[in-house]
């Protein structure tokens, strides 16, 4: 007894047309989220080295030892902070 062969969907085609579409769509998508994360990384990189850095000014301005010392060594603490938040977030967006 001989098989008969299924003709093939008339839908098979445009729907493997609209699949590969959508997949060139979704890795646009990933791609755009990848490089405005890296932007905002490098945004959150220099508000708090900015932020730092002002803070280290104003400790040096005051004649206080130990607020000057504290402000020091809080503007370490959110530089080390940051680098480290922005580190690991840039491994994730990779």
């Amino acid at each position: 007894m001989a098989t008969a062969v299924k003709p093939e969907s008339p839908f098979a085609e445009p729907v493997a047309e609209a699949a590969e579409r959508v997949l060139d769509f979704n890795e646009k998508v990933a791609d755009a989220g990848r490089k405005l994360s890296a932007a905002y990384l490098d945004a959150v990189d220099t508000a708090a080295a900015r932020y730092a850095d002002f803070e280290e000014k104003v400790a040096g301005a005051t004649k206080i030892d130990w607020v000057a010392s504290t402000a020091s060594a809080h503007a370490g603490l959110t530089r080390e902070l940051t680098g480290a938040y922005t580190s690991a977030a840039r491994e994730l967006i990779k």
